[in-house]
């Protein structure tokens, strides 16, 4: 079976098309390296051209929403762990469309549904409020691509988890890309961020993945933080801001949760911009897991329609409240039931943080902002040539 998966953010060069990077489930922790998972596309929008562009180049077939809302999880037939492959397959090359299949809808926005439980309504009501979209822009003739994903809030003074591939983007402001954080429903402009945080094991083994046409990946390494540092509206900067606590302990297979995301596979660019609405899924942990070791670092989450492009860095939470996954993977072919969603859980990101850094992630998040920003700020132009020493 394949390994690698698509990433899922949306790329675009104002208005966003796509890219994904999906796992596909399996019931067991798998002892199989997760670096070898299935290939997918990036839940990231990419649109060509410049940033008054009208068109967007989605690759890959996913059903749009443009609606809060509710999916069913599909059935799943439980099978056995993989077996660890002799090689790593190539990645899956996303099917181009314009359209939702016939059998995926657009819906107008409507209100939160219940899962039936207040403690898991609770749950999800907490992370839709913390979710975030991260939008983008290269400027025209950079030889990037604008990008749409998803973060989400983890810190009350505005420290958001979101995925590396996106994340690289912050290192790009010398090429004159601009970035954006939005939130609301639909997604609105609200703050600026800076980079606190980017794996820079990704950095280096993925510098190619900006000008790759469909890049894929397996989730390991992909995650980053930002630090909101001020506001685009004359409103103030929360105090708190709305978030999501990160957990310490990964769930088992099986485990209730809900995924928020931006997804925005099927959204055309103005749509992107002005009429984007997060999407909800009640859904369950199918199957976990790891990078080479005994660890849970992957869960597998099956079929939804938060397998779409756009959903890179939304949040996976469990019914007590607490952030247990952030997506980085999906494939990108078919009804958005079938294909197979991936996170990274966050007892992995903690674990890769400390191994990187040398310390605990809970003291960058007890930090005051600005001093995370500037205690980064000299790891950024290393990173950055990493980059663009890949470019055309």
């Amino acid at each position: 079976m394949s390994r690698f998966a698509h990433y899922l953010s949306i790329i675009a060069a104002l208005i966003l098309g796509a890219f994904i990077v999906a796992f596909s489930s399996h019931p067991a922790v798998s002892h199989t390296p997760v670096a070898a998972t299935p290939a997918a596309s990036s839940t990231l929008s990419v649109v060509s051209g410049s940033v008054a562009s009208t068109s967007i180049d989605l690759r890959g077939s996913a059903t749009t929403t443009r609606s809060e809302q509710t999916a069913p999880e599909p059935a799943q037939k439980k099978t056995a762990a993989p077996s660890a492959p002799t090689s790593k397959p190539a990645p899956a090359t996303p099917v181009s469309t314009s359209t939702p299949p016939a059998s995926e809808s657009v819906s107008a926005p409507s209100p939160l549904p219940s899962s039936g439980s207040a403690e898991f309504d609770a749950s999800a009501a907490a992370l839709r409020a913390a979710l975030v979209n991260i939008i983008c822009y290269a400027p025209a003739g950079s030889g990037l691509h604008s990008i749409s994903g998803s973060g989400v809030f983890i810190s009350p003074k505005g420290i958001i988890l979101t995925n590396a591939h996106i994340a690289q983007y912050f290192l790009l402001f010398n090429r004159g890309v601009s970035c954006t954080i939005r939130s609301g429903s639909p997604a609105v402009s609200r703050y600026t961020a800076k980079l606190i945080f980017i794996s820079s094991a990704w950095v280096h083994a993925n510098a190619r993945v900006l000008t790759e046409a469909t890049p894929s990946g397996t989730g390991e390494y992909d995650f980053a933080l930002l630090a909101i540092d001020a506001s685009v509206t004359a409103d103030p900067l929360p105090d708190p801001f709305p978030f999501v606590p990160l957990a310490t302990t990964p769930p088992p297979s099986g485990t209730p949760v809900v995924i928020a995301s931006y997804g925005a596979q099927f959204l055309d660019p103005s749509q992107v911009q002005h009429d984007l609405f997060p999407t909800i899924v009640f859904g369950s942990v199918k199957n976990v897991f790891t990078f080479g070791t005994n660890t849970i670092d992957v869960l597998a989450l099956g079929g939804s329609a938060a397998a779409q492009e756009g959903s890179s860095g939304g949040g996976v939470s469990n019914a007590s409240g607490t952030l247990v996954g952030t997506i980085t993977t999906s494939t990108v072919q078919g009804a958005t039931a079938t294909r197979s969603l991936s996170a990274i859980t966050a007892s992995y990101i903690r674990a890769e943080y400390a191994s990187e850094t040398g310390q605990a992630l809970d003291l960058l998040l007890a930090e005051s902002t600005s001093t995370a920003i500037a205690n980064f700020a000299p790891q950024m132009p290393p990173l950055e040539s990493v980059l663009t020493a890949a470019l055309p």
